[in-house]
């Protein structure tokens, strides 16, 4: 049950570190991949039934699921981030085709 708990956490205390203002683009897609990360763990904890359900001899399983989870969230992040940076056009070309950039914001 606390899988889900560890990337909503993070997601929390990434965004209260870096601020609203100063997280930027990076910033705002790593809070929204956390808290797809706790979504995704709510869906599959009411699929199977074990939304509510606690049990302490699971926790530690939990805690380490929800560990891996966050991990991966974060490497997923961190590799695309240096994909962008060593490929500069190459995302900035992806961002328009996908609209996350629009042609007035060309540099």
């Amino acid at each position: 049950m606390v899988c889900y708990i560890i990337p909503l956490v993070a997601a929390i205390i990434t965004s209260t570190i870096w601020g609203a203002q100063r997280r930027g683009p990076a910033g705002w897609w790593l809070m929204l991949l956390l808290c797809g990360g706790a979504v995704f763990g709510v869906v599959d904890h009411l699929l199977y039934g074990e939304l509510l359900l606690f049990s302490p001899g699971a926790l530690p399983m939990d805690l380490f699921v929800g560990g891996a989870i966050t991990t991966a969230i974060f490497g997923g992040w961190g590799i695309t981030l240096g994909i962008a940076k060593m490929y500069p056009d190459l995302s900035r070309r992806m961002g328009y085709r996908m609209g996350i950039l629009r042609s007035s914001e060309k540099r």
